[in-house]
C-alpha cells in the first residue's frame, strides 16, 4: 500500500477526517499538500507532526466558498506539485442543522458552494496534472443514502448538506466514466457518525445513543477509520476500484 513518490492534495486538511488523511497518506510515504481554508494554526500543526516522523508536507490556503477559491488552490497546488498529482482527497465541506422551515437561501447556496462547486471546479483545474494512475477520493457520507435522525417538520435534520452528498456521490460516478479512459480511478468514501467537530450531537449521551442504536459495531467511528480506507483507496491495492461509494460507517443503517 505504499504511496513512496506520490503527490497527494488533501482539502479541509487541518481537523477532523481531513487531518487524519493528511497524516495516514503521509505515512504511507505521499508528499502530502495540506489544504486549509481559515484554520491556519491547526495546519500548521499537522504539518509539523507529518515532517516530525519523517514525512514530506506543505499548508496551501485557500477560500473554495469563493468563485476563485478553486482555481486559486490549483495553482498554488501546481507551483509545488509541478506538472503531476497523483491523489485528490476531496474532503472539505460544511453542514447545518435546522428544520426545513429554517433554512435560508444563503444557507442553502453556502452548502452548495462550499461542498459541490468547489469540489467541481477543484477537479476541473487539478485535471491537466492528473494522468494515468492518478486518482480522486471524494469524502461522502452515509446521509447520501440514508436517513438519519428523526424525521419530521419540527424536528432539525440535515437534508439540504445530505443533497450535496448525494450530488457528490452523482458527480464521482460520472468522473469514473469520463476519466476511466485516462487511466484515473474516482472513488467515494461514505463515513458513518464520525466524533469530529462537526459531529455535534455525538457530545451529548442522548446524541452517542442515537449513533451507536443504527450502528452494528457499538463504538463511535474515529477520523482515523476513515483515513485508513482513503490510504487504501488511493493505493494500488484499490487499482480495479472506480466509481464505488465505499461506505466506512461501522455497519449503519443495515
Amino acid at each position: 500500500m505504499t504511496l513512496e513518490g506520490k503527490y497527494a492534495l488533501v482539502t479541509g486538511a487541518s481537523k477532523g477526517i481531513g487531518r487524519a488523511t493528511a497524516l495516514a497518506l503521509a505515512r504511507e510515504g505521499a508528499h502530502v499538500l495540506v489544504h486549509y481554508g481559515r484554520s491556519a494554526k491547526e495546519a500548521e500543526a499537522v504539518i509539523s507532526e507529518i515532517r516530525s516522523k519523517g514525512g514530506q508536507a506543505e499548508a496551501i490556503q485557500a477560500d473554495l466558498s469563493t468563485p476563485d477559491g478553486a482555481s486559486l488552490l490549483a495553482s498554488r497546488a501546481k507551483m509545488v506539485i509541478g506538472d503531476r498529482l497523483d491523489i485528490l482527497v476531496a474532503n472539505a465541506g460544511i453542514s447545518k442543522a435546522a428544520r426545513i422551515a429554517g433554512y435560508t437561501v444563503d444557507d442553502f447556496d453556502s452548502l452548495y458552494t462550499t461542498n459541490v462547486r468547489g469540489t467541481f471546479f477543484l477537479v476541473q483545474h487539478l485535471l491537466p496534472v492528473m494522468g494515468a494512475g492518478s486518482n480522486i477520493v471524494v469524502i461522502s457520507s452515509i446521509v447520501a443514502r440514508s436517513v438519519v435522525g428523526v424525521p419530521g417538520l419540527e424536528n432539525p435534520s440535515i437534508l439540504a448538506y445530505a443533497s450535496t452528498k448525494g450530488a457528490l456521490e452523482t458527480l464521482v460516478k460520472n468522473w469514473a466514466a469520463i476519466l476511466g479512459p485516462q487511466g484515473i480511478r474516482v472513488n467515494a468514501v461514505a463515513p458513518g457518525v464520525i466524533e469530529t467537530d462537526m459531529s455535534n450531537f455525538t457530545k451529548t449521551e442522548a446524541g452517542r445513543e442515537v449513533a451507536l442504536g443504527m450502528q452494528a459495531l457499538k463504538r463511535l467511528g474515529k477520523p482515523e477509520d476513515v483515513a485508513d480506507v482513503v490510504a487504501f483507496i488511493a493505493s494500488e491495492g484499490a487499482r480495479w476500484i472506480t466509481g464505488a461509494s465505499i461506505p466506512v460507517d461501522g455497519g449503519s443503517k443495515l
